[in-house]
């Protein structure tokens, strides 16, 4: 094996992408103490050694509003990685996530004759699987985090490999309830409900009423329960808190900025919007109630028109043995229907039991160790 002069990019593209990022580079060095590291980073990464060719600050850029204005920006960005990168002719370009920057640029680098690769598969299993052709124009190894991923390249020219999911090898089911309620500052004792409409001011927009009038309901039935909320920023507080006002003036109701793994913890049952945070839930063993809520036009493009290709939206559905998550979207997340998931999780053990159950099974299928997979995959592929 060749372990002098070898150079890898990292290319990260958010927060998630900088601790895969980190993690990557270490399990890289460990296989290669001498290799070089260099990309666009975050902190995470920069203090496993990378160089920085770019702040991750760049290119962390989330919704339309945002975009327009940053697409100067960005271009300039990939300009000049294309130029730093084609000079420095590193042995392999990876680009971790952020699909709509890195997969372009990993195209432009390939047709310059360097080698790519990417980490953390578009979700092509859910919508537009057409993309699957262009992806293999870009990349060359695709290091995907679901087991179900992989099979979705079969038939394109790419080398589609399953590592795991990062989140997996961070998150087990062994926190501690009541351990978990004295950090936030809440009664070790009684029913206590997390709530979580989304991050995004778009999910609170359709979320926040309704999960606040469930848990209005929920409160009539149980009279010591209590709610807690984390919100991601500033500016989400204000919508939830309105909502608690006008649809749950009665309940008893905790907003707290951030932390929402301990809030999860700390709840006997969690309420929340389909995303990434269904799939930490999962891994910490808590049931969970799945909501989600668009506009009327984005639903009866996914739903009317077929551009959703899966049965089922949350991430713990498709990874189960057996589905077990209800999932209430667009008009079926009612009040009511939501407050009735949520009362049979609380009251019915043999109902948790069979959401727990499944998601065992799920978390020793994803806990790989994945930062060590993908560094021997590439180490093999790019570096031997």
């Amino acid at each position: 094996m060749k372990k002098q002069h070898l150079t890898v990019a990292l290319i990260a593209g958010e927060l998630s992408g900088d601790l895969l990022g980190a993690a990557i580079a270490r399990a890289l060095r460990k296989r290669i103490p001498s290799i070089r590291i260099v990309g666009v980073v975050g902190p995470e990464m920069r203090d496993a050694g990378c160089e920085s060719l770019g702040s991750i600050d760049s290119l962390s850029v989330m919704g339309l509003a945002e975009v327009l204005p940053a697409i100067p920006r960005l271009l300039k960005l990939r300009s000049e990685l294309i130029s730093k990168l084609s000079a420095e002719r590193p042995n392999v370009v990876i680009g971790i996530d952020a699909p709509d920057f890195n997969l372009g640029l990993e195209r432009r680098l390939r047709a310059r004759g360097l080698r790519t690769a990417h980490v953390v598969s578009p979700t092509i299993w859910a919508w537009r699987a057409g993309r699957a052709k262009g992806i293999a124009e870009s990349a060359e190894l695709m290091l995907c985090l679901l087991p179900f991923e992989p099979q979705h390249y079969r038939g394109h020219d790419i080398d589609a490999r399953y590592i795991g999911h990062p989140l997996a090898d961070q998150l087990d089911n062994t926190g501690e309830l009541r351990e978990a309620r004295r950090s936030l500052g809440l009664p070790e004792e009684g029913l206590v409900v997390a709530v979580l409409p989304g991050s995004r001011g778009g999910e609170l927009k359709y979320l926040a009423e309704p999960f606040a009038r469930a848990a209005a309901l929920l409160n009539r039935q149980f009279p010591d329960i209590r709610f807690v909320t984390p919100i991601a920023k500033p500016s989400l507080e204000p919508i939830m808190s309105s909502a608690i006002r006008r649809y749950a003036p009665d309940c008893v109701w905790s907003v707290i900025k951030g932390q929402s793994r301990s809030v999860m913890r700390a709840a006997e049952t969690v309420l929340l919007a389909s995303g990434t945070a269904t799939l930490e839930c999962m891994l910490m063993g808590r049931p969970m109630t799945v909501a989600y809520r668009g506009s009327a036009l984005t639903a009866w493009m996914m739903l009317r028109l077929g551009l959703l290709k899966t049965k089922h939206v949350s991430l713990p559905n498709l990874l189960s043995p057996e589905p077990c998550v209800t999932e209430l979207l667009q008009e079926a997340a009612s009040p009511e229907r939501l407050a009735e998931d949520v009362s049979r999780l609380l009251g019915s053990e043999a109902r948790r039991r069979e959401q727990l159950d499944q998601f065992d099974v799920v978390r020793k299928g994803l806990r790989l160790n994945a930062a060590a997979q993908a560094a021997q995959i590439i180490t093999d592929k790019f570096l031997s």
